[in-house]
């Protein structure tokens, strides 16, 4: 198998081709970032680029298939990695710019009752330069260069749980931020874990300074554990007292996320302990109306169960939304399209 070029940044591919001028490394990573192959990167000599050709690879991932909603703008794509493996990601757009949610992992071990992603368990992780690979393809796909970039932020929320793969999801966000690649602020892009939280302790640590976001889904520990079974190494109070660490070494407001499921984690007891763990810092919450999924059974509640657990939260001073859903028609749930097209 030929080493995929995008998991280097330019420190890397200097020291790769160490007998080129200088500049080559520089000018090497501005084509990568373009979603370029070696044939088209005019400004390197013939010889070299059919060298690097027979010996390594651009392109880190292809789109196989493309769905587009009727409802809004968003679009669901399907990538193929050198390994035939497919993974997914969606591209939401907003007044504001164009947002694409990316997975991290093929399939996820962390086995979470609501979501399609981990049926199936964990295939493997993605590298950095295959998690980079689906934001430089749609990038791409708009139209976009790395010096006319189409892509304003990004979401870690697809498949996989960004945390369990630390390495690579770290190493991704230096090049994905890199000024001489395709330069997206961390403060554009936001990362959901279900809260391992001694890794949420480590970003801080290093430095980064991406939005933080915690799927938590309860407060409760007892049914945060029926939903979520990393609950039993890390309990509510843990997740945390990680995420008040991270909001005061970065500065940033930590978000939520929490879908709503009829009979689990919306009585009188799931709100109290919600308004409990969000006070005495900046938080925010996302409620979010669950996509069914079969094989998993759980329910969705109602718009009116969904808005009067909202005003009961606003009642407590809580920061809180209902997220608006996209791509429903096209199975924007993660997991969802992969698993049919892999059948």
């Amino acid at each position: 198998m030929k080493q995929l070029l995008t998991d280097y940044n330019i420190e890397e591919l200097n020291q790769l081709f160490a007998d080129q001028p200088k500049f080559r490394a520089k000018q090497i990573f501005k084509w990568l970032h373009s979603y370029t192959d070696f044939a088209d990167m005019s400004d390197i000599p013939q010889s070299f680029r059919e060298e690097l050709a027979q010996n390594y690879t651009a392109i880190p991932i292809k789109i196989v298939k493309m769905l587009s909603s009727k409802k809004d703008n968003t679009k669901k794509f399907l990538y193929q990695l050198y390994d035939g493996n497919i993974v997914e990601g969606v591209l939401m757009e907003y007044k504001y710019g164009s947002t694409i949610c990316i997975s991290t992992q093929i399939g996820c071990r962390m086995g979470c009752a609501f979501c399609a992603s981990g049926i199936g368990g964990l295939v493997r992780n993605l590298s950095a330069g295959e998690i980079l690979g689906q934001v430089l393809a749609v990038n791409s796909y708009m139209g976009g260069t790395v010096t006319n970039r189409k892509v304003t932020n990004i979401v870690l929320m697809g498949s996989g749980e960004p945390l369990d793969n630390y390495l690579n999801v770290t190493k991704f966000l230096s090049l994905v931020s890199d000024p001489d690649g395709i330069n997206i602020s961390q403060r554009n892009i936001s990362l959901s874990t279900c809260g391992l939280a001694q890794n949420i302790i480590k970003l801080a640590d290093e430095g980064y300074k991406i939005i933080l976001t915690i799927s938590l889904h309860s407060a409760i520990d007892e049914v945060r554990k029926r939903l979520m079974p990393i609950s039993n190494k890390y309990k509510v109070e843990d997740i945390v007292n990680a995420a008040k660490y991270y909001f005061n070494k970065t500065g940033r407001r930590v978000i939520y996320e929490y879908a709503m499921i009829n009979g689990e984690n919306m009585d009188n007891d799931a709100i109290e302990a919600l308004a409990r763990i969000t006070r005495g810092y900046s938080c925010h919450v996302n409620l979010i109306m669950l996509n069914y999924v079969k094989e998993k059974g759980l329910n969705p509640c109602t718009r009116e169960q969904a808005k009067s657990f909202e005003n009961e939260l606003i009642k407590r001073n809580v920061s809180v939304t209902i997220r608006r859903s996209m791509g429903s028609d096209i199975e924007g749930a993660c997991g969802q399209l992969r698993r049919k097209f892999m059948e």
